[in-house]
């Protein structure tokens, strides 16, 4: 989920490289449930959850067709995406995590990258829905300065009606017999403003969010946006100064059949989310 709207960070959106992903040390899966953030509120600016391959393959085509309007020096310039491509430098982007998070990010423009795909997977999981847990996400991505603020603005926007319209009950647990999925998945970063000990970052991502089960009034529904994090490092590693989100870049609808409850409870229960990095 993302932030309210009071958070909000600076810098455009642009074109970035490929991202790695890493999986996880242990399995798991967050639950699993279904349904479209509701309105265009301040509900909508909380992040939303899981990816869609389809598109990033498509991007991956489209960059490597090249263009005749490269300026060419005798190779083949049409081979090269114009985007700014950041290949995989090896060096482990994480090495220990703080409340389940990933951190110890590089004091760098690839540290501050994994920072923020990373820190965006965590404020669009399920625990957000759960009062104690998200505090404790806060506390962990964070700068302590702006901790009381993050908490008193997104207590007001979990609020119980906004609870009971992704499907939960209003103190945010979950119905009996269904099973619940918050996951936001990053597509691509970039950095947008970079200084010694701050930075600002765009993640684009995907997401799913709704209510799996029989009967769900909020079944499964997946969504596009684009998330921008203003971070600060602090105390050794890369935390959170603002948060804002904004609707797309959004792909065309493919024609894939939607599953039912079943096989969407299932699956998020047995497939277990990614470490990001750059």
């Amino acid at each position: 989920m993302s932030l309210g709207d009071d958070h909000q960070s600076s810098g455009g959106y642009g074109g970035t490289g490929q991202t790695r992903t890493r999986l996880p040390e242990g399995g798991g899966g967050d639950t699993y449930g279904g349904t479209r953030r509701g309105g265009r509120s301040s509900s909508r600016s909380l992040v939303t959850v899981v990816g869609v391959v389809v598109l990033l393959v498509a991007a991956i085509a489209f960059a490597n067709r090249g263009g005749d309007d490269s300026a060419g020096s005798g190779k083949a310039s049409g081979d090269k995406p114009k985007t700014s491509a950041t290949a995989p430098s090896g060096t482990q982007p994480v090495d220990t995590e703080s409340s389940g998070i990933p951190s110890g990010y590089a004091h760098d423009e690839q540290g501050a990258q994994s920072a923020a795909a990373n820190y965006s997977v965590a404020l669009g999981s399920a625990d957000m829905f759960d009062k104690a847990k998200r505090d404790t996400i806060l506390r962990a991505i964070i700068v302590p300065a702006r901790v009381a603020d993050f908490e008193a603005s997104l207590d007001k926007a979990y609020s119980p009606a906004f609870n009971k319209n992704v499907g939960l009950n209003e103190d945010g647990s979950t119905p009996k017999g269904y099973t619940f999925v918050s996951r936001t998945s990053p597509i691509g970063t970039k950095i947008t403003e970079k200084t010694a000990d701050s930075a600002t970052v765009e993640v684009w991502c995907s997401g799913l969010l709704g209510l799996a089960g029989q009967d769900s009034t909020a079944p499964v529904t997946s969504s596009w946006f684009t998330i921008t994090i203003k971070l600060h490092w602090t105390d050794g590693d890369w935390k959170i100064v603002t948060h804002s989100q904004k609707d797309g870049p959004a792909p065309i609808p493919g024609d894939d059949k939607a599953s039912n409850a079943d096989e969407m409870a299932k699956a998020v229960q047995e497939y277990g989310g990614f470490t990001y990095a750059r």
